[in-house]
C-alpha cells in the first residue's frame, strides 16, 4: 500500500500529538513525589489465597474486613465458563489454583453449600480432585493437616550441604527456586500438621484416586532416564526419612537459616517475591522465633507490603515492579519529548541511580566470581538478585538522557555494561539473573512439577542486552556481539517470530529481537528482520491491533495463539515494526489508529488481559503499567519518525 493510503488509515499527526499529550499528562500524574513510578502487579488467585492461608497457619487474629475484601476479589475472578479459577484473565481451568481459592474461601467462612463453592467443588473433582494439585498445593494442604505429607516429594535440607559438582545443587537452580526452596526444606523436614487453629479442612475435594506427579517441563526437557532416576531417589529418601544423623540435620537446617538471614532483604523480603517471603515467615515460626524477633517480624512485614487494599476488594501481589515501571516510563517520557515529560524522566533517573547494586556479589557470583556488581533489581531492593533485563533498560535510559536532559551517569552506565557483559552465557545469550543456568535435567525432579526451576538464556532478555550494548557503541563484529546476534538468529522460529519468556509471548519476543537487531545495524532487508516484519503483518487483528493469548505457552510451545487486541501488545508490535524501518505501511497506520480509538477518557488505556510472563504454563502477570506507558511510547515514536526526528530514535529500544 502506498504512503498516501496508509496516511488515510492513521489519525492525523495533530490527533496523534493530542493523544500523546493526554497520555503524557496522565502518566505524569501517576509519578510518585520522589520521581518513581510503580503500578499494581497482579497474578492469579493463588497469591491472595495463600496469603489468607498464611494468616491462619500463623494463628493470627482473623482480619475480618481484610479477609472479606479478599473473598470478594476471589469470588469476582471465579470463571463463569468453567466454575473454577484460571491462571490469567479468561484463562482455562487450573486445578491447583482452584483448590487454593476454594480452601481460602472456606477458611474465610464461605459455606460449602454456597452456589459458587458447589460449582468450584464440582469442577475440582471433575479435574481429579485435590490429589491432582501440584507440589506447592500439596504442601499447602499438608501444612494444615488437610492433605498427606506422603504426597509431597522428599527434599531433605541436607541438600544445602552438597558440593557444587553434585547434580542436585541449589546454585544450579534459578534465583526464585533457590529462595523459595531453602526455607521450604526446613518446613518439609519437620512436616508440621498442627497449624490449623479453626480445624478447617477440605476432605470434600479428595477423590481417593491419587494422581501421579509429573513435571510440566517441555518435552525437550523431559528425559525418561532422569525422571526414573529422580523418582527412584524420592522412593529411597522417603524410606530413610527420620534416619538422618541428628548433628547433620541440625547443621543442614542452620545452613538454611543462615541462607535466609543473609538474604532477608529487610522489609522487601527474601528474594522480594511472595512465596519465598511467606516460606521464610513459616520457617521462623516453626523454629520458635517469637513474633517480635527482628528476623521474623521484618519477614512478616515484607508480606504485608505486597497487599493492594481497595474500597471493596483486596489482593496480594507476587512482588512489586518499581524499577521496571520507572525505567520504562522514563523511556516513554523521553519519547514524548515535552519539557515537562523530560523533566519527569530526569527525576526518574535520579531515583534509579542509587538503586544500582555496586557492593553485593549476589548468587550470580557463584558462576561469575570475577565480575564486579553493577546491576539493578526489579523491586525496590533485592541486592542479591539484580537482573539483566532491568539493568539493560535502565542503562539505555541513562545513556539516552546523557547530554540531553541529565548528566552524571557515566560511571553507573559503565558498571551496568560491565556487569551485563560479564554475565553473558556460553551460548551467546543471557538469562534473567544468572549465567549458564541451563541444567535442564533438574526439571525432571518430582519437586519441579511446575517445570520452572531454571533461568536459561532467552531471546527477550538477550535482545535487551544486545540493544544496550549496541546503543553504547559495541561494534557488531566484536566477539560478544557476534555471539549474541548468532544466538538470536538461532532462536528465531520458522515463522519469523521469537519466543518471549517474560512477556506474552511471540509478539513480546519479536518486538525485543527486532529492536536489538536494528540497534546492532541489521538493515530492514536482512532476511532475519524481513521475516519477522512479515510475521507481525500476518498476525495483525482485523481491528488493526495485536493480541496474543497466554495459551501460546502450552506444554511444548505450540506457537502464536490469537487473542483480542490489547494496548500493550499492539504497542510492542508497532515498536518492533517501526524499529525495523516499517513506518509507512498500512499495518503501522492501522495499529496507530487502534491505539487512538482505544485511548480512554483519562488519557491512558485499559487492559484486563494478562501480557506478562512469570513462569510459562504456571504463572502469569498483569502489569497494570503496561497499557499506560507502552502505548504512549509507540504513539510518540510514530509521531517522531513521521516528523523525521532522528534524535528520538537513535537508541536500542
Amino acid at each position: 500500500m502506498n504512503i498516501a493510503t496508509a496516511e488515510r488509515l492513521a489519525p492525523s499527526l495533530i490527533d496523534v500529538d493530542m493523544a500523546v499529550e493526554r497520555a503524557t499528562s496522565a502518566l505524569s500524574a501517576a509519578q510518585k513525589d520522589d520521581g518513581h513510578w510503580v503500578f499494581e502487579l497482579e497474578a492469579d488467585c493463588t497469591i491472595p489465597a495463600e496469603y489468607v492461608l498464611l494468616r491462619h497457619y500463623l494463628g493470627e487474629p482473623v482480619a475480618t474486613e481484610l479477609e472479606a475484601k479478599i473473598g470478594r476479589y476471589l469470588r469476582r475472578i471465579q470463571s463463569d465458563a468453567h466454575d473454577g479459577w484460571g491462571l490469567f484473565f479468561a484463562g482455562d481451568f487450573d486445578v491447583s489454583a482452584s483448590i487454593k481459592a476454594y480452601y481460602a474461601l472456606k477458611m474465610i467462612g464461605d459455606p460449602v453449600d454456597a452456589p459458587h463453592m458447589v460449582r468450584a467443588r464440582r469442577a475440582i473433582l471433575a479435574a481429579g480432585g485435590a490429589e491432582a494439585g501440584n507440589v506447592f498445593t500439596r504442601i499447602q494442604l499438608a501444612l494444615f493437616g488437610a492433605g498427606p505429607w506422603s504426597a509431597v516429594p522428599t527434599m531433605p535440607p541436607e541438600i544445602i550441604l552438597l558440593p557444587r559438582w553434585f547434580p542436585i545443587h541449589l546454585s544450579k537452580m534459578s534465583y526464585w527456586a533457590r529462595t523459595v526452596v531453602v526455607p521450604l526444606l526446613v518446613l518439609c523436614a519437620h512436616k508440621p500438621v498442627a497449624r490449623n487453629p479453626l480445624g478447617i479442612k477440605v476432605d470434600e475435594l479428595f477423590t481417593g484416586k491419587p494422581v501421579r506427579l509429573e513435571s510440566k517441563a517441555a518435552s525437550t526437557d523431559r528425559k525418561w532416564i532422569w525422571t526414573a532416576g529422580f523418582n527412584s531417589l524420592d522412593w529411597v529418601l522417603k524410606r530413610v526419612d527420620g534416619l538422618w544423623p541428628r548433628k547433620l540435620r541440625a547443621r543442614a537446617e542452620q545452613a538454611c537459616v543462615d541462607f535466609v538471614l543473609e538474604r532477608l532483604n529487610g522489609e522487601d523480603g527474601l528474594g522480594a517475591i511472595y512465596p519465598a517471603m511467606a516460606n521464610s515467615v513459616m520457617m521462623f515460626d516453626l523454629l520458635g522465633y517469637a513474633e517480635d524477633h527482628p528476623a521474623r517480624a521484618i519477614a512478616r512485614k515484607s508480606v504485608e507490603n505486597l497487599l493492594v487494599i481497595k474500597e471493596d476488594e483486596a489482593y496480594c501481589q507476587p512482588c512489586v515492579s518499581p524499577v521496571w515501571d520507572t525505567a520504562l516510563a522514563a523511556h516513554a517520557m523521553m519519547e514524548a519529548g515535552s519539557a515537562d515529560a523530560e523533566e519527569r524522566a530526569a527525576r526518574a533517573l535520579e531515583w534509579l541511580k542509587p538503586r544500582q547494586v555496586l557492593d553485593v556479589a549476589g548468587d550470580w557470583a557463584v558462576e561469575r566470581p570475577d565480575v564486579r556488581p553493577g546491576g539493578w533489581a526489579f523491586q525496590y531492593n533485592n541486592d542479591h538478585y539484580p537482573d539483566l533485563d532491568d539493568t539493560a533498560v535502565v542503562v539505555m535510559a541513562m545513556d539516552r538522557a546523557r547530554g540531553r536532559i541529565a548528566n552524571g551517569y557515566d560511571e553507573a552506565i559503565d558498571r551496568g555494561v560491565e556487569w551485563t557483559a560479564g554475565l553473558q552465557s556460553r551460548n551467546g545469550g543471557w538469562g534473567a539473573f544468572d549465567a549458564d543456568n541451563s541444567y535442564t535435567y533438574l526439571n525432571n525432579l518430582p519437586f519441579a512439577d511446575h517445570g520452572a526451576l531454571l533461568d536459561p538464556p532467552t531471546a527477550d532478555v538477550s535482545a535487551r542486552c544486545v540493544s544496550m550494548l549496541a546503543q553504547l557503541g559495541e561494534p557488531r563484529d566484536s566477539e560478544r556481539m557476534k555471539a549474541a546476534i548468532a544466538y538470536l538468529e538461532r532462536e528465531q522460529e520458522q515463522d519469523g517470530s521469537w519466543f518471549g519468556r517474560w512477556g506474552v509471548n511471540y509478539i513480546y519476543g519479536t518486538w525485543s529481537a527486532l529492536c536489538a537487531l536494528n540497534a546492532a545495524g541489521l538493515p530492514p532487508e536482512h532476511p532475519t528482520v524481513a521475516k519477522a516484519v512479515g510475521w507481525l503483518h500476518a498476525i495483525q487483528n482485523p481491528d488493526g491491533g495485536w493480541g496474543e493469548d497466554c495459551d501460546s505457552y502450552d506444554l511444548d510451545y505450540k506457537g502464536y495463539t490469537p487473542a483480542p487486541s490489547t494496548a500493550s501488545q499492539t504497542a510492542w508490535a508497532l515498536l518492533g515494526l517501526m524499529n525495523s524501518g516499517d513506518v509507512e505501511s498500512d499495518a503501522v497506520a492501522r495499529g496507530i489508529d487502534w491505539l487512538a480509538r482505544n485511548q480512554e477518557a483519562d488519557g491512558l488505556w485499559g487492559q484486563e488481559y494478562y501480557t506478562g510472563g512469570g513462569f510459562p504454563r504456571v504463572f502469569y502477570l498483569r502489569y497494570h503499567g503496561y497499557p499506560k506507558y507502552f502505548p504512549l511510547w509507540a504513539m510518540a515514536r510514530y509521531r517522531n519518525l513521521k516528523r523525521s526526528n532522528t534524535r528520538e530514535v537513535a537508541h536500542g529500544m
